[in-house]
């Protein structure tokens, strides 16, 4: 196993960060390590990068305690923060070029860092007029010098443009074929473009732990977008027969959950038309990331 965590618990003063936290991550997976915001979920990472001691419990990358193998740790794992460290009055090859006598890796490994996160046209550049992706990038290749077998990434995608982050998801996957990576993120789309497993953490305890693809198949609901010509209130649309439960999304639009079995559109439609509404919109949806993890954690 890549990472293994056992039993782990961390306290800020009174707030309980995690709350005995248990998983393992086989070689070569990617994971998705979801959350709402104070979760616990850079507390973890924190403590898998030795930044950061638990409370109690064992936490091992590569088969070494973060405890008592530190050193043997940071060798295993390229570490991309949420806040992206870099000087950026360096130059990129100058930078890579100090962090590669930290680690003691040869100069060679420099330029094909460079190639594998696509630096190339912009290794001359000083860090301070990239781009934000290019940033990233730069971040990524500093990680991947040493060769770690671990990747672990906190929100590697934050403040990319639609574009970059095309790009920076397609980077990750190409380096996930050979590596582990453990990443968090906010944003849903990167997780089903990217991981093939999604672990969802809430108030510091894991609610949800599944393969990405059996998590969207096994739906036993079905959800119903629809939009009335004015704003009602929920106690109204509790009256909708055989409702589950509702989300109210803005202003006038909502989404109806409903059993899986049969088709309730015409149930919505028959109750506008009884109560004198007018629909403005009404269709099937299908269960996304988003929606399953708005269900687990609100």
């Amino acid at each position: 196993m890549s990472l293994i965590v056992q039993n782990i618990s961390k306290s800020y003063g009174d707030q309980k960060a995690l709350d005995n936290i248990n998983f393992s991550v086989p070689t070569g997976q990617i994971v998705g390590f979801l959350g709402p915001n104070g979760a616990g979920k850079s507390t973890l990472m924190k403590i898998l990068t030795t930044y950061v001691h638990s409370d109690q419990g064992q936490a091992f990358v590569n088969d070494y305690n973060v405890e008592t193998q530190t050193r043997n740790v940071q060798r295993s794992i390229g570490y991309l923060p949420e806040h992206n460290p870099l000087y950026l009055d360096m130059y990129v090859r100058e930078y890579l070029k100090f962090n590669a006598e930290i680690y003691k890796v040869e100069k060679q490994r420099i330029e094909e860092v460079i190639t594998l996160t696509g630096l190339t046209v912009e290794a001359h550049k000083k860090i301070g007029q990239l781009s934000k992706g290019y940033r990233q990038r730069v971040g990524l290749a500093t990680a991947l010098l040493h060769d770690p077998a671990v990747l672990i990434l906190d929100e590697p995608t934050t403040g990319l443009d639609p574009n970059q982050l095309v790009e920076i998801r397609d980077l990750i996957k190409n380096i996930g074929k050979n590596k582990t990576v453990f990443l968090s993120t906010h944003i849903m789309q990167e997780v089903e473009a990217i991981c093939e497993r999604v672990i969802i953490i809430k108030q510091g305890k894991i609610v949800a732990d599944q393969m990405l693809s059996s998590m969207l198949e096994n739906q036993n609901e079905q959800i119903i977008a629809v939009e009335f010509d004015y704003k009602i209130e929920i106690e109204f649309i509790n009256r909708i027969p055989n409702l589950i439960r509702s989300n109210h999304i803005h202003d006038t639009k909502w989404e109806l959950v409903f059993p899986i079995e049969g088709d309730f559109r015409a149930t919505v439609f028959d109750f506008a038309q009884e109560q004198g509404l007018k629909l403005l919109s009404l269709q099937v949806k299908s269960k996304n990331l988003e929606n399953l993890f708005r269900e687990i954690t609100q």
